[in-house]
């Protein structure tokens, strides 16, 4: 089983780095984050999550000189023609926190039958030898009202297809199991097995 002496996870987010350790544990020595390294903010301003999540791999790598893994995370929701997408973290103003972006969405999908959505996570590891990219997709619905205090974002108002709980209602376990984000993992872990 190949394994990496050290990764570097590009976030401060302590929901999405507790995530990435969990999946991550058994084939890495050493996961730090951005804010382990005293790393600089990277500015998500590329017009896609593949995109965004090359910038903040090959920056975390040009900066510390470790092997990186960045994701970017969107929602697409297909009533709102694939909204917030790209812009998930800063839909309702650069400003605005979870809270404030669940309400905008609520409030756009207000009267709306179509609740259909689902979460897509680029992940790209980077070394110096260029980016590898791994996506995972994960089906759902918007609830109408938030449920459950795990998980953080739109975690609350998203029920994934097949189950009983929102992401926010779900055991990490299963989460990290069926998660766009676990789908990615997944795929890079399968990925490292042939490097």
């Amino acid at each position: 089983m190949t394994t990496l002496s050290q990764l570097l996870i590009a976030t401060t987010n302590p929901g999405k780095l507790a995530e990435f350790r969990d999946l991550l544990r058994d084939r890495v020595d050493e996961i730090l984050s951005s804010g382990q390294v005293n790393a600089p903010e990277v500015e998500e301003d590329r017009p896609t999550l593949q995109g965004n999540a090359l910038k903040k791999a090959r920056t975390l790598f040009e900066f510390a000189g470790i092997p990186a893994l960045a994701d970017d995370t969107g929602l697409e929701v297909d009533a709102l023609d694939g909204r917030p997408g790209v812009r998930s973290a800063r839909y309702a103003g650069e400003d605005g926190d979870a809270e404030a972006n669940m309400a905008k969405l609520l409030r756009e999908l207000t009267g709306r039958p179509d609740r259909s959505a689902q979460f897509r996570t680029a992940v790209v590891y980077y070394d110096g030898q260029g980016g590898r990219l791994y996506e995972g997709v994960c089906r759902g619905t918007i609830m109408e009202a938030p449920r459950g205090s795990r998980g953080f974002g739109y975690d609350p108002l998203f029920l994934p297809d097949g189950e009983s709980g929102t992401f926010a209602e779900l055991a990490s376990a299963v989460k990290n199991r069926i998660s766009h984000r676990g789908r990615a993992l997944q795929a890079f872990l399968s990925d490292l097995e042939t490097w």
